[in-house]
């Protein structure tokens, strides 16, 4: 057990009688009263139309049933992320192309000029930790050769690029909320519909494939399959924990902030001196302050802080082995070089960053890790 974990799910006092009301409503499946009213904050809070699913997973797995993605296709993705990013086009046979970052770990312009060519169906740019690449600039190139910008905004309920909320920029978008998230229903997710294009048949996609929405609207006059699809579809007991967290996001946004500028503040100058990058967010971001990440000289000083932190209770945590090094990826990637992923995958380490940290315990981690940087750094 360590004395400070990694991350704990967020707990609000409204959650004891909010699971109990849920509980005597006599509707956990999916499409409830409970993930409607989830949809309309988070339509109110990012302009677009959301769709509560069971997973980011899911919903890039929609993302890449609605572009229509199949054999032969190719789908730019950076290499520094998580494999659900990837596995959802690959899983329609798609060829991913693995793409380099920026400093800031998100998916590089020039990149996806380079790899641009007549069999792109789509661009799925990651917004790393709440930040973004420079928008303007991605979008403009996906419409100039007519392929589908997708944003995986996993981490990023909040975010903003230029006071536009991040995940609705593209054609599609996608938040997680799964629990190591900013808010979070233990699983869950959300697909962000930006283009109506794809409004209807989404909700069909989300249907296991049935126009089950059509007939309950009294739309239909039988209840059938009539497309491709799976059961994205959350349950409503899910959505009611995570209901208080979006009627109190801005207070969850402003303690993650507050931990994160009290790491920041009282680590910035030790980094400085022993030659430690703290990553920080581009200007036309305002970000959500998911992460607080060190970025270490080698990968053998940043594996050993996280041993040494971890033998002094504290729980670090690097984040993705960068796709095109990994066993499964190496089928598309061969033996290219993408330096920045590379760094990133191997320097990186994460403080503990949630809402419930204690004053206390980031004081430990503070006290822990200036020492460890004096001593080995």
């Amino acid at each position: 057990m360590y004395r400070v974990p990694f991350n704990e799910p967020i707990y609000l006092e409204e959650h004891k009688a909010i699971l109990q009301k849920a509980l005597l409503s006599k509707h956990l499946s999916g499409v409830g009263p409970f993930t409607l009213e989830c949809e309309k904050r988070l339509d109110l809070l990012n302009g677009s139309r959301n769709s509560i699913v069971t997973s980011a997973t899911h919903a890039l797995e929609m993302m890449a049933l609605l572009g229509h993605i199949g054999k032969d296709d190719e789908v730019i993705i950076p290499a520094f992320t998580f494999v659900s990013t990837a596995n959802a086009f690959a899983l329609r046979e798609a060829r991913i192309r693995f793409a380099d970052v920026d400093e800031y770990g998100n998916l590089k312009i020039s990149e996806v000029e380079r790899l641009l060519n007549s069999k792109t169906k789509a661009v799925v740019t990651v917004h790393y930790g709440g930040n973004s690449a420079p928008m303007d600039e991605l979008k403009a190139i996906c419409l100039k050769n007519n392929v589908f910008l997708f944003e995986d905004a996993a981490q990023s309920i909040g975010s903003l690029y230029k006071g536009q909320a991040l995940g609705t920029i593209g054609d599609l978008g996608c938040y997680s909320f799964h629990e190591t998230k900013n808010v979070g229903s233990g699983e869950g997710g959300c697909l962000i519909i930006n283009n109506p294009n794809f409004v209807d048949r989404s909700d069909v996609l989300r249907q296991k494939g049935t126009n089950r929405k059509q007939f309950m609207m009294g739309l239909a006059d039988k209840y059938t399959w009539v497309d491709l699809g799976s059961s994205y579809v959350l349950s409503d007991l899910n959505a009611a924990y995570l209901l208080p967290q979006l009627e109190q996001l801005s207070v969850i946004q402003d303690r993650r902030k507050q931990v994160w500028h009290k790491y920041y503040e009282s680590l910035k100058s030790i980094c400085e001196k022993h030659g430690v990058q703290i990553l920080e967010s581009p200007s036309y971001n305002t970000s959500n302050h998911h992460i607080f990440a060190l970025i270490f000289a080698n990968k053998k000083l940043r594996d050993q802080f996280i041993l040494d932190q971890k033998g002094a209770g504290i729980c670090c945590t690097f984040h993705y082995v960068s796709l095109h090094k990994s066993p499964y990826g190496l089928r598309y990637a061969g033996n290219e070089s993408l330096p920045q992923c590379e760094r990133l995958s191997d320097c990186l380490v994460r403080l503990p960053i949630f809402y419930n940290l204690t004053d206390e315990n980031q004081d430990f981690v503070l006290e822990s890790t200036t020492y460890w940087i004096r001593k080995n750094c």
